[in-house]
């Protein structure tokens, strides 16, 4: 009876490592696969002059893809006096081209430029612009659409939280747009 015993609280053991094991297992799996750029911004910070509000990624990008407004974000743009129809256009202007190309563009003697413009309007709340973060959001932008946009920087930047500074999104939309063209 000893012997049998020993055997299963032996069994038992294993078989307790084997699910505990199998288990913390499962839900590392879970976690890496249901969170997709974990490092990526989720909340905005957006800014028109002296009016600040903060609203989510996930609104903009809504509000963006399908031109429908929360509540909050729509209190905001009222706010602010800003048409959502402009500003709609401007985060979601592309500037296209070959992804390569776009990546060597960055890499180029242009890429502090562009990044310096698209930084104007999307940095690091009360921060200073990190010229490496935002060049990696744009460069995941790339990788996932072929293209640069104002939202691309949004929905990419490693950080929680990053500002958009309103006042400035039309002039450098422009600005993009222009340089876009000669693309």
């Amino acid at each position: 009876m000893q012997i049998s015993q020993l055997f299963s609280r032996l069994n038992n053991k294993k078989f307790s490592k084997l699910l505990t094991q199998t288990v913390a297992l499962g839900l590392g799996a879970i976690v890496l696969f249901s969170t997709t750029n974990a490092n990526a911004a989720e909340q905005v910070v957006l800014k028109y002059g002296t009016f600040q509000g903060q609203i989510s990624v996930e609104e903009l990008s809504q509000f963006t893809e399908t031109g429908e407004t929360t509540p909050t974000l729509r209190a905001y743009l009222q706010a602010a006096q800003q048409d959502p129809a402009v500003a709609r256009k401007a985060l979601k202007a592309p500037i296209k081209a070959d992804a390569g190309f776009l990546n060597s563009l960055l890499s180029s003697w242009a890429g502090p430029i562009l990044v310096n413009q698209i930084g104007e309007v999307v940095h690091p709340p009360a921060g200073e612009l990190n010229q490496e973060a935002l060049r990696s959001a744009l460069s995941t932008s790339i990788q996932q659409n072929g293209e640069v946009t104002l939202l691309g920087a949004i929905q990419n930047y490693p950080n929680t939280s990053v500002e958009l500074e309103g006042d400035r999104l039309i002039s450098v939309y422009e600005r993009l747009s222009s340089l876009a063209e000669l693309l």
